[in-house]
């Protein structure tokens, strides 16, 4: 406990700052978390709450300390698509079991060390999939914005319903709606732009007032506003099933992608770099109060913490700041919260997402290549047609395809060839072995699954090849999976039935043991393995040494030692030895 007080007190003279630099932060998080919560299909008050809420235990526990924890478009897309099959009554339950569950799943992803995995997910993938959360979450709104009733399983199809039922739309909404982006949009460019969503709630609830546009829906409709802090609660354990696992699973996957993008976009100010893993148990933790407290998902977010730092954050009570001004908005202004015009929030959302498209991102992923292209094109698709948690789920397979399958691309095998000069050379690996000759190949890439499989079709072939030799390479490797052992073990075979021989060099000592472990003993006959040393090229001119004597002899080598000593007087001595023992 002391030594993490120590590590989250403010320093002396700066907790007044913090203070001051929290109120920017929330005020513009309370529009956002209001308007997130619609996303969920629950009331803007628990979007609140998961503010307040998150934005305190997340900054009481993060290694990043500017990252602002609270609610994210993403997430709530996520949660809302796995609580949509429960009825009206049972959708607020199950969205606490969401956020409870994904909050668990973080923590043990944090606990178990997993925060490098977030590198393995595709650019690509991650654009696609933020572009097609920002195109669902405008065509999704296009209802509370003309004020009709759509139908449809997933927001392509309602949108479309909307948009061709137009005698459905009601005209005070869509003054509403309208005015709100106006105001959003013409306060953007202003000094004011960190208020602009609070001015737009706060204009057009007094002007539905005035106007007694009882047509408008307003955030009330959907249900009483509690007055004051949130009131914890227990979850309803009963209510898990299926779609709350994967949308659990699901929201904790976006939550820690998008947590370690904004632990990298805002470094903490002394330069540490912040661990991932304490970052995902911080957002789990986040997570796991939320749920207690009736909130929606949180995890890292950007605008968020860009809002934040733009206010002068120098520390993590900033952040935590910002949640304790937001319960006490709670506390005082409860009542006002539920005259707020359900357009707004729409407006809100909508002009959220459509700055949150990032047409250079874009553009790059689409220059990249035809990989990128497919990956891209597959996630953005799959966002738009499917539930959020099975573009997720295709959204990870793809980055393990992509992965896969660039690691056998990047795959390239050298011959190293020593030069009048003395200098070893790279040059092209031939397509055949010649006969009675040392062949050293050297590989770069990984070995690794398909890494493993296009190493075994870039090797020389050996069939028309007497009394070959090749030593390859490994220097730098201090493991190899099941696929990569086959591959060698299965061309030191074909080197064997056309009398050659196959050298290994430079691998790790572990690995060098390994081999005796995993190749079965018939096999390893064929392979030598000359273990690395500090000295770099050692082990392979040690490896070429052993395999001239055999050469020379024309006999198993098993009995033969290395001659120790330089290359040439070692090579010149076998040759000797060899010759005087054939005469």
């Amino acid at each position: 406990m002391a030594r993490w007080w120590r590590d989250v007190r403010p320093a002396t003279g700066t907790f007044g700052r913090s203070a001051g630099a929290g109120v920017p932060g929330a005020i513009g998080g309370v529009p956002d978390g209001m308007a997130t919560a619609t996303l969920v299909g629950v009331s803007p008050i628990h979007g609140l709450y998961a503010t307040a809420v998150g934005r305190i235990a997340g900054g009481l526990t993060a290694d990043s300390r500017l990252m602002i924890i609270t609610t994210t478009s993403a997430a709530a897309l996520a949660a809302g698509s796995a609580v949509a099959g429960f009825d009206a009554d049972d959708r607020l339950a199950a969205m606490i079991l969401v956020t409870l569950l994904a909050g668990v799943l973080m923590i043990v992803a944090g606990v178990a060390g997993l925060g490098r995995l977030t590198g393995f997910v595709s650019h690509s993938v991650m654009t696609g999939f933020l572009t097609g959360v920002s195109v669902n979450i405008v065509l999704g709104q296009l209802d509370d914005l003309l004020g009709a009733d759509a139908s449809g399983s997933v927001p392509v199809l309602q949108a479309l319903d909307v948009l061709t039922s137009p005698g459905t739309w009601s005209v005070p909404t869509m003054v509403v709606g309208g005015g709100s982006i106006a105001i959003l949009l013409a306060l953007a460019r202003t000094r004011v732009a960190p208020y602009a969503a609070v001015v737009a709630l706060a204009v057009t609830a007094v002007g539905v007032w005035l106007a007694h546009a009882d047509a408008v829906a307003l955030v009330s409709d959907t249900g009483a506003i509690p007055v004051g802090l949130p009131v914890p609660a227990l979850p309803r354990l009963t209510l898990i099933d299926a779609d709350v696992v994967v949308g659990a699973l699901a929201v904790a996957a976006i939550v820690l992608v998008q947590g370690a993008g904004v632990a990298e976009s805002a470094p903490n100010p002394d330069g540490r770099r912040a661990d991932p893993n304490r970052n995902f148990v911080a957002q789990g933790v986040a997570n796991v109060a939320v749920g207690f407290f009736r909130g929606i998902p949180v995890g890292g977010s950007v605008g968020q913490t860009a809002i934040s730092t733009a206010a002068g954050a120098r520390d993590r009570w900033a952040g935590i700041m910002s949640g304790v001004w937001v319960l006490v908005v709670l506390v005082a202004l409860s009542g006002p919260v539920g005259a707020v015009p359900s357009a707004t929030l729409a407006a809100v959302l909508v002009v959220a997402s459509v700055g949150s498209i990032r047409p250079t991102a874009i553009a790059t992923a689409t220059r990249t290549g035809g990989q990128s292209q497919v990956a891209l094109a597959t996630t953005f698709l799959a966002t738009l047609l499917l539930p959020v948690a099975a573009a997720v789920g295709i959204g990870a397979a793809l980055s393990i395809l992509l992965q896969a399958n660039r690691e056998s691309q990047d795959l390239r095998i050298v011959r190293l060839v020593r030069g009048d000069d003395g200098r070893v050379h790279e040059e092209p690996t031939p397509r055949e072995l010649p006969s009675d000759e040392i062949t050293v190949l050297d590989v770069y890439g990984s070995l690794f699954y398909a890494g493993a499989r296009s190493l075994d079709a870039a090797l020389p072939d050996p069939t028309d090849a007497r009394g070959a030799v090749v030593v390859l390479r490994l220097r730098g490797r201090a493991s190899l999976g099941a696929t990569a052992f086959t591959v060698l073990a299965a061309y030191a075979d074909r080197l064997a039935e056309h009398e050659g021989r196959f050298y290994v060099s430079g691998v790790d000592q572990v690995l060098a043991d390994r081999f005796e472990h995993v190749i079965d003993l018939r096999v390893h006959e064929r392979i030598k393995v000359f273990p690395a040393t500090p000295v770099i090229g050692e082990s392979t001119a040690d490896a070429i040494r052993h395999a001239e004597a055999w050469l020379l002899r024309g006999v198993e080598t098993e009995q033969i030692p290395v001659v120790p000593g330089p290359g040439p007087v070692a090579r010149l001595w076998g040759r000797v030895r060899g010759l005087w023992r054939r005469g």
